[in-house]
């Protein structure tokens, strides 16, 4: 590999014969401005790994880099999918997958960018999702319709502490599948998940920060989202169908505007409310990436944080 990507590991069995990089984290740790740096260092193209940036329009929410704020680095899975098109991890992991072996012929790294760990997970590894049930999944969104995705996630956290704590609460898409999984197969929705087994072979590096320094950069960061303009974007998205879109509807910043635009709450109670979920989120986000040996962490208060990558890339 080039610039730093250091000698090719053996690969393990079953993996494919290439080198990928993951750049994973929690929100707000720095992922996106290291992963411009860290890509023109190493002749890579960034493949989003973050499913809010996946939609079109949710811009300033997401914190989704700007044309000219990607300094001429490629960048693929952004902006894919409508407002209105729910989620699906199987889809995204065709078109990441697409993405990165058309990288690798092209002779060039595959960098992917995101803190959605699931998504990470099922691109980087042998992942095969269960089957579905039309009937039972017409059973639990009626529910989820009729009284909300509180009472499911009640369900679910019973049946599945550790696929309860990797889901948000609220949402209700995520939660109605790992119920259905459950009752399928009769075990918890994370024994579905299969023992890592790598598709390609890949280092993670994960960029984090002490909790009470991310909680400032949280806070921070949601007063910038405010004043870039984050309930304009909110409201002309709704005429995109934001409402109906029952992924995009529930991505954080968006959904507490949505709230405050239905008078349940005033601006200042958004923008709270936003704050608080972010936090929340991020705690599942470490709890979810922590649980990875393989990950090499990265300090992302190191002064030279690129210096520091493309040492770990080279090292450990």
């Amino acid at each position: 590999m080039t610039n730093g990507g250091g000698p090719p590991q053996r690969t393990p069995a079953g993996a494919r014969p290439a080198r990928v990089v993951a750049l994973i984290g929690p929100t707000a740790a720095g992922k996106s401005a290291l992963s411009v740096e860290l890509a023109q260092e190493l002749d890579a193209e960034v493949v989003n790994a973050d499913s809010m940036q996946l939609y079109q329009g949710l811009d300033i929410g997401t914190a989704k880099l700007a044309v000219d704020e990607r300094a001429g680095v490629p960048h693929h899975l952004l902006d894919i999918w409508p407002v209105a098109t729910p989620a699906s991890v199987a889809g995204y992991q065709r078109l990441a997958r697409a993405a990165i072996d058309d990288i690798l012929r092209r002779g060039r790294l595959p960098l992917l960018v995101g803190g959605s760990g699931l998504y990470v997970r099922a691109v980087l590894e042998h992942f095969e999702f269960p089957g579905t049930d039309p009937q039972l999944r017409a059973r639990l969104e009626a529910e989820l319709a009729a009284a909300g995705p509180a009472p499911l996630y009640a369900r679910l956290a019973a049946a599945d502490p550790a696929a309860a704590a990797a889901i948000l609460p609220g949402n209700g898409r995520r939660i109605v599948r790992a119920l259905e999984v459950i009752e399928l197969t009769g075990n918890p929705f994370t024994a579905a998940l299969p023992e890592p087994a790598p598709y390609y072979d890949a280092v993670q590096l994960g960029v984090d920060l002490p909790t009470d320094q991310l909680d400032e950069r949280i806070a921070a960061r949601v007063d910038r989202m405010w004043t870039a303009g984050l309930v304009a974007e909110t409201h002309a998205l709704v005429g995109q169908g934001l409402r109906d879109g029952r992924t995009a509807s529930r991505a954080l910043g968006y959904q507490q505007v949505l709230r405050m635009i239905d008078g349940e709450c005033d601006d200042a109670q958004a923008r709270a409310d936003t704050v608080r979920a972010t936090r929340r989120f991020v705690r599942r986000q470490r709890s979810w990436f922590r649980r990875d040996h393989r990950v090499r962490w990265l300090d992302g208060s190191e002064p030279d944080l690129v210096r520091a990558a493309l040492t770990a890339l080279t090292t450990g």
